[in-house]
């Protein structure tokens, strides 16, 4: 096994492109997940791709690219997602990230039928260009009874997902922070889905327990943040373990631009610290074994 097994990046606007890449890769940063949201607009992804790869050489890698959009109910979606399946390899990647989508107004069994249609055709042309399909597992702000966005929030919507596209080329684009969001212990899910995990966003949260076991969830005091690697409650130590048990390869990408306080003028600060952070948690500097 290698450091680099588990590389360490952050997002980045694809629509951006190597402008903003070569502006932040001398951090250290050594991959990035490039995304668009809702279209790809006007992005010419095979000139993107060649001046992306030109900028970062060989110093970095890019792990996923992605719309993150709603396309069970939105064509234009589904589109996009499918000139991105296609043009993956001119990334040298084979992820293509986003939402699941959701057809919002109704209990989540019921985007099931349009689920399976859409992704199922996805999955299929995703899989003859050798990629892989990972869904993000933010909950856009839906529940159960009335998602938004997107239905792959919580194990029990990945089991009938998973049931509906028994494909291995699909899985998930994982982040603790959306399951503690959720108060759900984000190290023990991982041990049950390490396996279905093809990506990671690097996203932490706190949570205010105490602000919870006095005033419980419903009291309109805040209980839980998002932040930063490194300013949050995760174990990110324990994850990076439990993923090389399970022999992942990949990357752990920041997703920044949503803690509380490392934001504003202090947004590249906060994310050079958890590129940092993690990279200790990672084990550090390769050290190599004596002969």
């Amino acid at each position: 096994m290698s450091q680099l097994d588990i590389r360490i990046g952050t997002c980045a606007p694809l629509d951006k492109g190597a402008a903003y890449l070569k502006q932040i890769l001398p951090h250290g940063f050594e991959s990035f997940s490039l995304s668009c949201w809702k279209t790809l607009g006007n992005v010419d992804l095979q000139r993107t791709a060649k001046e992306v790869l030109d900028c970062i050489g060989g110093q970095a890698a890019i792990s996923t690219v992605g719309v993150f959009g709603n396309p069970l109910m939105d064509e234009n979606v589904v589109q996009d997602l499918a000139r991105v399946i296609d043009a993956a390899h001119l990334f040298n990647c084979d992820i293509v990230a986003g939402f699941a989508g959701a057809i919002e107004g109704k209990p989540l069994p019921e985007s099931m039928p349009q689920f399976k249609k859409v992704w199922g055709e996805l999955a299929r042309r995703a899989k003859d260009k050798g990629v892989r399909i990972a869904f993000e597992n933010c909950d856009m702000g839906g529940t159960w009874e009335s998602p938004r966005w997107n239905i792959a929030h919580s194990p029990r919507a990945w089991e009938m997902m998973f049931n509906e596209i028994p494909s291995e080329n699909v899985g998930l684009q994982w982040e603790p922070c959306h399951q503690m969001v959720s108060l759900i212990d984000p190290i023990a899910q991982l041990r049950t889905w390490a396996k279905k995990v093809f990506h990671l966003h690097g996203k932490d949260a706190t949570v205010a327990w105490d602000v919870i076991r006095t005033e419980g969830i419903r009291s309109g005091r805040p209980y839980v943040w998002h932040r930063t690697p490194g300013f949050g409650d995760s174990n990110w130590t324990d994850i990076i373990s439990i993923l090389r048990m399970n022999k992942f390869r990949g990357a752990i990408d920041i997703e920044g631009w949503h803690d509380p306080v490392y934001r504003d003028a202090l947004e590249m600060t906060g994310q050079v610290h958890g590129l940092n952070y993690l990279k200790r948690c990672r084990g550090g500097p390769f050290v190599p074994n004596p002969t």
